[in-house]
């Protein structure tokens, strides 16, 4: 576990100010960070960088704790809305720094958990996620590498649940046709 996560977890363990009984953040950070982890590796494409958002958004929602209104969603669904916001800020980052001539493009993969043992397939599959719009690539990793409920990605997406439905069912759609090798 990288520092950054370490020091989120010690945080974790500290009662919030304020409303230590409204938000059990011990529970919660181990509830998700996983979860959080894998959807913001897969948004940022970089292992350490996905660590440090990460740690970046479990410190925003343990210091904007009382903004959270569970008439809005649930807690999970909050911290992945923060984790969604921490991950663009890092890719706005990104894109205004721009790489040096000399160095080397970072081809550095999240790796998936999956247990096809097909490596062709497993490249094809990669090959389609990479080919996906940013947005449909972003709620398949949310939907399936952080396991959200539509409820949850709704919340994250500022959407109705059943919009949330028709955008994975699309981006599904999408990604199913990238699959496809010509015959």
């Amino acid at each position: 576990m990288s520092q950054a996560l370490a020091a989120v977890a010690r945080l974790a363990r500290r009662p919030a100010p304020g409303r230590a009984a409204a938000i059990d953040f011990e529970a919660l950070y181990r509830d998700c960070r996983d979860d959080v982890y894998a959807y913001v590796a897969t948004m940022l494409r970089d292992p350490a960088a996905a660590e440090d958002v990460v740690a970046s958004a479990f410190e925003r929602a343990y210091r904007k704790h009382r903004q959270f209104d569970a008439r809005r969603g649930t807690t999970r669904a909050w911290v992945f809305g923060i984790a969604r916001n921490a991950a663009l800020d890092e890719l706005r980052r990104r894109r205004r720094h721009a790489a040096l001539p000399l160095e080397p493009a970072d081809k550095v993969a999240p790796p998936l958990d999956d247990h096809v043992e097909d490596p062709v397939r497993r490249a094809a599959v990669r090959a389609a996620l990479e080919s996906l719009r940013p947005r449909d690539r972003e709620i398949v990793a949310l939907k399936f590498a952080a396991g959200l409920s539509n409820g949850e990605l709704a919340t994250v997406l500022g959407t109705s649940e059943s919009n949330a439905g028709t955008l994975v069912h699309r981006a599904m759609t999408t990604l199913r046709e990238a699959c496809r090798v010509p015959a």
